[in-house]
């Protein structure tokens, strides 16, 4: 399946964020999945860690990136940066939704808490 239709992706709506697989292990992704993400204003991820390196596209929005505890701003057409297994939060500061695309470099990706305990994935069940 070499053209994935976006808007056809099973939608999943957690608290202030909605999420999209648009590559992964269920397009035949071995060692990459790409996720799509909203995030409403005022709300944010939870805060993890993964054993893979993620990049993080933000196309409208601003926020902040919290990785080990130090804090960054960002705004709209800027690429976060997630080393493998640092800790990490994103959050909407700003007014309006911020919309993302993350890719992250393992196909099914492992989440876990910041206290290291497994974090299961509602798009993973």
């Amino acid at each position: 399946m070499p053209v994935v239709n976006n808007s056809s992706q099973q939608e999943f709506n957690l608290p202030g964020l909605n999420h999209r697989t648009f590559a992964g292990p269920e397009h035949g992704m071995r060692n990459l999945e790409v996720w799509g993400q909203v995030i409403k204003a005022g709300a944010g991820t939870p805060v993890h860690r993964h054993a893979c390196e993620e990049a993080i596209v933000v196309l409208k929005g601003s926020g902040t990136l919290t990785i080990n505890g130090e804090v960054s701003k960002f705004g709209p057409d800027s690429t976060l940066i997630i080393p493998s297994d640092a800790v990490h939060q994103i959050v909407n500061s700003g007014d309006t939704d911020m919309v993302i695309i993350a890719a992250l470099s393992a196909a099914p990706v492992k989440v876990r808490h910041g206290d290291n305990q497994p974090m299961p994935l509602p798009w993973q069940a």
